[in-house]
């Protein structure tokens, strides 16, 4: 039975799917995927065309939005909205240290978890699009991950799409996960050098901290293990528009007197903790690397493997120096199943993942290069997170594909952004549709 319900200015109805686990085994397991349909008070009795959000990641549910805010109140001018929580996320049946022992062991998790890529949540869609359209095609919106999953629709359910809209999510498509991390460290270390320049008093502070974990057996109040790695990972705020100013106020409110002497301050622990922990989130740490498999090549912890080939982001040789230390940004580690308590029970899992050789591909380059879809995608000059050299290469792949490269936003420019980002790539399709 579906609720409704009104914020300011619209209205919320709360939607609910039954889908296969396997859709190629149709009569077999079923999931219950959740949605929120949002539509403008003013327009509730009228019929709309639909636009499907799906949310960057892997492994977040969609944005909990509080009236018209970021891009939805754009949106609402001319769509009805779905923001879908994508399988095994939000409450669409969730994945996670509580729920994933009930499939069994490390074994069975890892084969229940093969199926929560982009080429399921692609089927997930097209097998809810009837009930929800009347089998009306809609407009897709992908933000990061789900870019990458608007791609993968192009490749294998164009017919479900009247047009499609990515933000910050254009993916390689046949780039292994290595090639995809060799791009990113450079990526950065750019990042992290325009930091520093804005904050130069951050330099001497980042060492200290790093040098303190270095030192010090230090867990958080949550249980996480707090290293001088871990900290380093506190980078990924960087690909964000506030990232750096965020990063800034974190570090200047590290430390505090004690009677025992110097010592890392509550506040610091705190904000650390709720930056570090896949509590909220565990398929992100336990498919991040799976959504870049498709052929019978592991990932094999890519981004670990890989990052041993960029010396410079290793804090113990910078300290014995007088270099700035190098945070990381949006790459996952086997050390991060053994810090974070939200992801040591899927430790065992998560080497399953890493391991497997039988990924199925997600794009179909020959598909895409026949593509009548119109599409519009904002490609973020000099992203973190999705390397812009790669995009651009898939852009001219995607026939009729349509650009804007902008350095004005970051990766969440769609948040940040809001109205002015999807209103320009609406403009970019509008004579196409």
């Amino acid at each position: 039975m579906s609720v409704s319900y009104r914020q300011p200015g619209v209205v919320l109805t709360d939607r609910r799917f039954t889908v296969p686990l396997d859709h190629d085994d149709p009569a077999g397991e079923t999931i219950e995927l959740y949605a929120r349909e949002v539509v403008a008070g003013d327009k509730e009795g009228r019929d709309l065309p639909w636009l499907l959000y799906l949310q960057g990641g892997p492994g977040f549910g969609a944005n909990r939005f509080v009236g018209k805010q970021a891009w939805l109140g754009r949106a609402l001018q001319d769509y009805r909205v779905l923001m879908l929580d994508q399988r095994g996320t939000g409450h669409s049946t969730p994945a996670n240290r509580q729920t994933l022992p009930l499939r069994g062991g490390p074994a069975e998790q890892a084969r229940y978890l093969a199926a929560f890529r982009a080429d399921s949540i692609v089927r997930d869609c097209e097998a809810i699009r009837p009930e929800v359209t009347g089998g009306a095609p809609w407009t897709v919106l992908g933000q990061s991950f789900g870019g990458f999953c608007t791609v993968t629709y192009l490749s294998t359910a164009p017919e479900g799409l009247r047009a499609a809209f990515v933000t910050g999510g254009l993916p390689a498509l046949d780039a292994h996960a290595d090639d995809v991390y060799r791009a990113a460290y450079p990526r950065i270390e750019r990042k992290v050098a325009a930091h520093y320049a804005r904050y130069p008093q951050d330099v001497e502070r980042a060492r200290r901290i790093a040098d303190h974990l270095l030192s010090h057996d230090v867990v958080l109040p949550n249980g996480y293990r707090f290293t001088a790695e871990a900290f380093q990972s506190l980078g990924i705020l960087l690909g964000g528009s506030e990232g750096s100013h965020r990063l800034h106020y974190l570090l200047e409110d590290a430390f505090v007197r004690t009677p025992a002497g110097t010592a890392l301050s509550d506040s610091f622990q705190e904000e650390a903790q709720s930056l570090l922990s896949y509590a909220g989130h565990p398929l992100y740490a336990l498919l991040h690397e799976a959504i870049y498999g498709q052929d019978e090549r592991p990932t094999a912890w890519s981004a670990e493997r890989v990052r041993a080939e960029f010396g410079q982001f290793d804090a113990a040789k910078t300290l014995a120096g007088d270099a700035p230390l190098l945070f990381t940004g949006e790459t996952v580690h086997p050390w991060m199943f053994e810090c974070d308590p939200a992801l040591r029970p899927l430790r065992e899992t998560a080497e399953l993942l890493a391991a497997r050789t039988d990924w199925r591909p997600l794009y179909d380059p020959a598909r895409l290069a026949a593509n009548e879809v119109p599409v519009a995608a904002a490609i973020y000059h000099d992203d973190m997170y999705v390397d812009t050299a790669h995009s651009l290469q898939t852009a001219r792949a995607v026939r009729g594909l349509r650009t804007w490269v902008t350095d004005e936003f970051e990766h969440d420019g769609v948040r940040a952004g809001g109205p002015r980002v999807l209103d320009r790539l609406i403009a970019l399709t509008r004579d196409e549709v």
